[in-house]
């Protein structure tokens, strides 16, 4: 299940506000400036900070 283009156009990383971007996969949400990424569930994007995986 995909992220709704219009609602990825809006969304920005809560740490640093800045850009974010779908990945290959289309199961998360990637912030290069904090390397972070948020998962999507169920069509949801989780962007919680606390709960963002750290990108090697």
């Amino acid at each position: 299940m995909s992220i709704n283009k219009e609602l990825l156009d809006i969304l920005a990383c809560p740490k640093c506000k800045g850009n974010i971007y779908l990945n290959k996969t289309e199961d998360g949400l990637i912030c290069d400036r904090c390397r972070l990424l948020y998962e999507i569930r169920d069509g949801i994007p989780v962007m919680l900070i606390d709960e963002a995986k750290r990108l090697g």
